[in-house]
Parts: structure tokens; sequence; C-alpha cells
């Protein structure tokens, strides 16, 4: 297939960019600064672009067979709370996501695979009482951007999935990650690399059309 990534320099977009290629897709790195991936391959395509740029997202999306959106904010979450973000704008979660809706109705392509995170749309009643206070106190703005977010994909009419991580971390690939479409978890702190193999799956496959994913650690061995 022939999939842009949005958000390809993050963390998650860089793991999944690396793992749509090591399965054989053609992938178009998308980001403010896609040239220093650090990715080499024959079948990536650097494009530099601004998410809140329709103008940017347009040229990234024509002729792909689908999106995977990875946006989100990276600085300090007590920081962004405190004074604002320095470099990405509070919306860009929902504003990026809107200007990719746009572009694939515009060019027909049908699939799209959003990251968002466990505790917004279908499970945000099911966060532990430190994760909602941590939600409540240092992540309320970028909480309700992200509500606002995952409402744009289920009002899109596209062939979509939300995959909603845990905590995330960087640690090394390992098992598979546990999924649930009715927000069980089982560890609540995911690899990257875990759900990374996630998203490629969902961009891929059936199994989880119009459906919000909890992705968490993966069972401990019985």
């Amino acid at each position: 297939m022939k999939i842009t990534v949005i958000g390809a320099t993050g963390g998650s977009g860089r793991a999944t960019v690396t793992r749509l290629l090591a399965e054989g897709h053609d992938v178009t790195a998308f980001s403010r600064h896609a040239d220093r991936i650090g990715i080499a391959s024959d079948r990536l395509r650097l494009v530099n672009g601004d998410a809140m740029d329709p103008a940017d997202v347009d040229a990234a999306v024509r002729r792909q067979d689908a999106v995977i959106v990875t946006l989100g904010i990276t600085e300090n979450p007590i920081r962004v709370r405190l004074l604002g973000p320095a470099h990405t704008p509070i919306q860009v979660r929902s504003s990026g996501t809107r200007n990719v809706i746009v572009a694939m109705r515009k060019y027909g392509v049908p699939r799209l695979v959003v990251q968002t995170t466990y505790g917004v749309g279908d499970t945000r009643d099911r966060l532990g009482f430190l994760d909602g206070l941590f939600f409540a106190l240092l992540l309320r703005p970028q909480i309700a951007d992200t509500e606002v977010q995952n409402q744009l994909v289920h009002d899109s009419g596209l062939d979509w999935v939300i995959a909603q991580p845990v905590h995330l971390t960087d640690d090394a690939p390992g098992a598979e990650p546990f999924v649930s479409t009715t927000g069980e978890t089982r560890k609540m702190k995911v690899s990257r690399h875990s759900v990374a193999q996630f998203l490629t799956c969902a961009v891929t496959g059936s199994d989880f059309l119009r459906r919000e994913v909890a992705i968490s650690g993966a069972r401990e061995a019985v």
C-alpha cells in the first residue's frame, strides 16, 4: 500500500514508519522536519510540511491508499499547561486531523487510522484516579482537543480506526500488545513499537473498522 504517516518524526510516528517499511509498504513521512527522521529507504518519501496547513496536508495525502495520524505535543506538560506550547499549537490534533479528512475525501482515500490516547472517547470514564487527576490538572486543554479530534474521525464517513494507547514508553519491540474494543487493559504501559505494530495491522486489515481500540501492555505469561 501507499501510506502517509502524519506526525512521522514523533516517537510513535517514527516507529510506525519503520514498521510499515519493514512490511513492504511505500511510505510518505509527513512532518515539519521530515528530513530529520533518520530512516533510509527507497520506499520512503519525505515531505516537510505543517499539519495546520491544508495545502501541505493535501500534497501529502494525494495518490495514497491510507493515512495514519500520530499528531501530538511532545513538550513538557507542566510548561504547556502553565505557558502554552512553544512550538506546536494546542489544537494540532483536531485541526491537523480535520485537514487530513478533507484531503482524504477530496482524493477518495478510504482508510484512516488515528492514534489518540486512552481516556478519551469510549474510554474517558475508565481512567484510574491518578490518571484522571493528571488529565484534569495538566492535560485538560490537550484532552479537550483530542476529544474534538475523536469526534471528527467518527463523523468523517471514512473507514476509520482509533487507537487509544495507555502510557507510552520507548522500550524495545517485544510481545504483541493487548488490544480491546471494550476499554479493557492489562499493563498500563505500552511501547511505541507495540503501538506501531497495531497501527500497521489496523491500516491494512479490517478487524477494527469504525472501532475505538484500547492498546496496553501484553498479558503476563501464564
